[in-house]
């Protein structure tokens, strides 16, 4: 038998007993969940205590109540409680001969009652932001700033404004503190309005630079982003034919201008003069 409390515990409601219990199980499972079933409650089932007894070993029982807890046979809740001779973790096990659902050990009475009473401490108080520390913490600076725990809660958010436009802790309880008037009759009203009133400007935007220029991995020639596919322009890719620049000739076309002004050349003396006009880019 398992110490008190620690043992099986028989989930309330199960059906009578009979020689279907655990037949869609695997054999080795269908074995070990008859065996705890015949227990009572109270017996310890944890694999140690449950390979002293049984043909298997350690690792075929941990495997075993591993499948047996997943097919719903079997509830394990690991709690750490405190007692008189100090704090320890435990494993409490329910079982039931029917399988259950996630839901249906949930609403049951005697596997929900242990979790409510199993540790009388109380329930510790929720971590603290950054900006309520911070408040929390004036009185020590100044004890005529003293807030209550809603003042810190309402003051906050200015606070992480301060946080949010670069300001640390330091310059936040400076600008709070420091030359305060005499007598303070409403600590929070007036940390309230400084936090208003002293409030840094933004910092600038250094991520604002000149427009990103882009441009063709293949012919390098300037583009929009949204115009290059894979890195390349629409000529490159064979998607927009390419446009000659106005009054520009082809080089097939140069050539072929620069053979008929040499045939007239050769065929005309006043060909010279032409040939002069053409030599000087006419």
């Amino acid at each position: 038998m398992a110490p008190a409390g620690f043992g099986k515990r028989s989930l309330a409601g199960q059906p009578a007993s009979s020689a279907a219990d655990f037949a869609l199980l695997p054999a080795r499972e269908a074995a070990i969940a008859s065996f705890i079933d015949r227990l009572p409650d109270g017996a310890d089932i944890s694999v140690k205590a449950l390979a002293k007894v049984m043909d298997y070993g350690q690792c075929a029982l941990r495997t075993a109540l591993n499948f047996l807890q997943r097919a719903g046979h079997l509830l394990r809740k690991r709690e750490h409680v405190v007692g008189s001779h100090g704090a320890r973790w435990v494993t409490r096990t329910w079982f039931s001969r029917a399988a259950r659902s996630d839901g249906e050990w949930s609403a049951g009475g005697d596997a929900s009652e242990p979790v409510q009473a199993r540790d009388r401490r109380p329930t510790p108080p929720p971590e603290r932001s950054r900006g309520y520390a911070l408040l929390a913490s004036l009185g020590r600076r100044s004890p005529v700033l003293s807030l209550s725990s809603a003042d810190c809660a309402a003051l906050e958010p200015l606070v992480v404004e301060w946080f949010g436009r670069g300001a640390g802790e330091e310059e936040v309880l400076r600008a709070l503190a420091h030359g305060l008037p005499s007598p303070v009759h409403h600590p929070a009203g007036l940390v309230r309005s400084r936090l208003v009133a002293k409030l840094p400007p933004r910092p600038a935007d250094s991520e604002r630079a000149a427009p990103r220029v882009v441009e063709c991995a293949k012919c390098r020639a300037p583009a929009r982003p949204e115009a290059l596919v894979g890195g390349e322009c629409g000529v490159c890719r064979g998607a927009v034919a390419s446009v000659q620049p106005v009054g520009a000739l082809s080089p097939e076309r140069v050539r072929a201008r620069a053979a008929e002004a040499r045939a007239a050349a050769s065929c005309d003396p006043a060909g010279l003069a032409l040939s002069g006009v053409i030599g000087t880019g006419g």
